[in-house]
Parts: C-alpha cells; sequence; structure tokens
C-alpha cells in the first residue's frame, strides 16, 4: 500500500473523531496527515520529510487557531452544545463503578460516563459535568 493512502486514511479517521469530539485539535491533525500525504505522493519514499510537514503543519494550525478559535466562542450568540446537557436527565445503561466508565443514554444520545459514587442499570442520573466526550453524573433523586 502506498504510503499517501495510509496518510489519507489517517486523515479519514482523525476526522470522524473530530466530528465525534468537536475540539478542533483533531481536525487540525487530519489536515496535516492530508499535507503529509502530497507529500507522501511527491516524494514517495521519504517517510520522515512526511511526518515532519505532518506534525509541523498540524502544530502552526493548532498554535495559530487557537485565538481564533478562543474568540469565536467570546462571540455574542455562540452557544457551547456542552453545557446544555448539564442538568439534563439520563438512564443508566452500563453500570457505573466509581473510578470507571459507564454508558448512560441521553435522550438518544450515549455517553461514556464517570460517578463519585455506583450507579447501577436503568437508574435515573443528572448531568453535573461535562468534558469533550465524557460526563460525570450522579443519582436524580438526591436533587428532585
Amino acid at each position: 500500500m502506498h504510503a499517501w493512502v495510509i496518510w489519507l486514511i489517517a486523515a479519514g479517521i482523525l476526522l470522524v473523531l473530530e466530528m465525534m469530539t468537536l475540539t478542533f485539535y483533531l481536525l487540525w491533525f487530519s489536515i496535516g496527515a492530508v499535507v503529509a500525504a502530497l507529500v507522501a505522493a511527491i516524494a514517495p519514499d521519504a517517510y520522515l520529510l512526511q511526518v515532519i510537514v505532518g506534525c509541523v503543519v498540524s502544530l502552526i494550525l493548532t498554535v495559530f487557531t487557537k485565538p481564533l478559535s478562543r474568540r469565536f466562542r467570546a462571540a455574542r450568540g455562540f452557544e457551547d452544545a456542552g453545557i446544555e446537557l448539564i442538568g439534563r436527565k439520563g438512564i443508566v445503561t452500563e453500570p457505573i463503578e466509581p473510578g470507571q466508565y459507564g454508558i448512560v443514554k441521553i435522550g438518544g444520545d450515549t455517553w461514556s460516563a464517570t460517578s463519585s459514587e455506583y450507579q447501577a442499570k436503568d437508574e435515573w442520573v443528572r448531568v453535573i459535568k461535562r468534558s469533550s466526550t465524557r460526563i460525570e453524573v450522579e443519582k436524580w433523586e438526591e436533587f428532585y
């Protein structure tokens, strides 16, 4: 298999992961992989150059787009999709052990979830915190 194909596959995987996490970091690595694929198409045997160019492009995009991202988030009318999850009710579909991950379903979506206490299957929980792809929950009855 040609190196440029491998780089394009990596770019596609990173792009799909980016769509799942919505962090913008994996998008820059995906673009870096596309640039590395272009380098691989031009110079197929220069593996080190492909890696270096891909890393440099990803690093430059990460560093220089962070202020743009910050400005975009501070703009009037911007609503972070993660904030609306906080306080919502969900149901545990895979038990959550303290320090371990379980699965919680909120609406039609499933999330990896943690909790400071055991949450059994089919218990109702409330979202108290969200990171990129994981949520932290607690028992629903304690607050309502």
